[in-house]
């Protein structure tokens, strides 16, 4: 098994920065979702569309992982 390169990890400080950064993320997907109207709120948690998000959002997160750090 290959081991990681030598690098910086990155802090408490960064890892609570990054989580409040996707806490207010989501946060604003849900309020912007609620102004919408029901037919399309529907829509989006009851159709493909929230399945699509997720599945293409997993594939990204995958392929970046996949691709590792620049040398």
């Amino acid at each position: 098994m290959a081991e990681a390169a030598p690098g910086r990890q990155p802090g408490w400080a960064e890892v609570l920065l990054v989580a409040i950064g996707v806490v207010v993320v989501v946060i604003g997907a849900a309020a912007l979702t609620d102004l919408l109207p029901t037919e399309i709120q529907r829509l989006i948690f009851h159709g493909p569309v929230l399945i699509g998000v997720l599945v293409g959002g997993t594939a990204w997160l995958l392929w970046r992982i996949s691709r590792g750090r620049p040398a």
